[in-house]
């Protein structure tokens, strides 16, 4: 069974070893172990002090989690692989959602089929479209109540 709590500190390793695992698989052409120290500075610098960071936990191990910030912006969705198709990333949405009643946007990169099919069943619809710092195209997907 799925829970969901705050983000701890103590989580940070985890955390970060979870964003690594989904970000390989799902962009196994980008080494992504390259990026773990800028990542870990950008959690530490941007998500860990902006925003409400929700964990998912099953059997006392963290399985995914969801960064909402006081906008409604929704930086990050991670779900470990070995929990894609199950319940836990829909958890996690209508947690966002509860957090930002008021709507959530969010950023996705438009080659992911996968994750804009969960997004559209969740209610979000593409409002425009940018490039992003490594020049990938990014749908901007929003969801309002």
């Amino acid at each position: 069974m799925t829970t969901l709590r705050p983000y701890r500190a103590e989580d940070e390793d985890a955390s970060i070893a979870l964003w690594l695992e989904t970000w390989k698989l799902a962009y196994p052409s980008i080494d992504f172990d390259k990026r773990v120290d800028w990542w870990r500075e950008r959690w530490r610098t941007e998500l860990v002090p902006a925003a409400h960071i929700v964990a998912a936990e099953q059997d006392g191990a963290l399985v995914g989690f969801v960064t909402i910030d006081g906008t409604g912006y929704l930086d990050q969705l991670v779900v470990g692989p070995a929990h894609w198709g199950s319940d836990v990333a829909r958890k996690l949405m209508n947690e966002a959602k509860r957090l930002s009643p008021g709507g959530v946007t969010l950023k996705v990169n438009a080659d992911n089929v996968r994750a804009i099919k969960f997004y559209l069943r969740n209610g979000f619809v593409k409002s425009t479209e940018e490039v992003n710092s490594s020049g990938r195209a990014v749908d901007v997907m929003e969801w309002k109540t």
